[in-house]
């Protein structure tokens, strides 16, 4: 099971970042694909989903700021990020929906730490 995070970092509030994840093809083609975040304190909570026809989910707290989307021909999956808040400083992880059979398995992690 390969899911594999990249493209956190350090920005300030009102920046943007991208992440992508890398994913097992077995999985990514059969899967909804969701992004998930730890943040201090907190548990780990969806932040955007999608479906392998690309249809998309957001909770409110990103609508409109964040934009989820994947690459069927690469298996990947990504999560454009703009106009990132504080609040949004969190270890995104991008695993399967959880009505997937393989739910459960997450990748290392990619840090977002956002400062004002």
């Amino acid at each position: 099971v390969q899911l594999m995070e990249s493209g956190g970092g350090s920005v300030q509030a009102g920046g943007s970042l991208k992440l992508s994840c890398v994913v097992s093809p077995f999985i990514f083609s059969s899967c909804e694909m969701g992004w998930y975040r730890d943040a201090p304190g907190k548990d780990r909570d969806l932040v955007s989903r999608i479906k392998t026809d690309g249809t998309t989910h957001y909770v409110d707290s990103v609508k409109g700021r964040f934009t989820i989307s994947r690459d069927n021909a690469k298996n990947m999956l990504y999560l454009q990020m703009n106009n990132l808040k504080i609040e949004d400083t969190a270890a995104y992880y991008c695993a399967p929906a959880p009505d997937c059979g393989w739910f459960g398995y997450w990748g290392q992690g990619a840090h977002v730490i956002v400062s004002s």
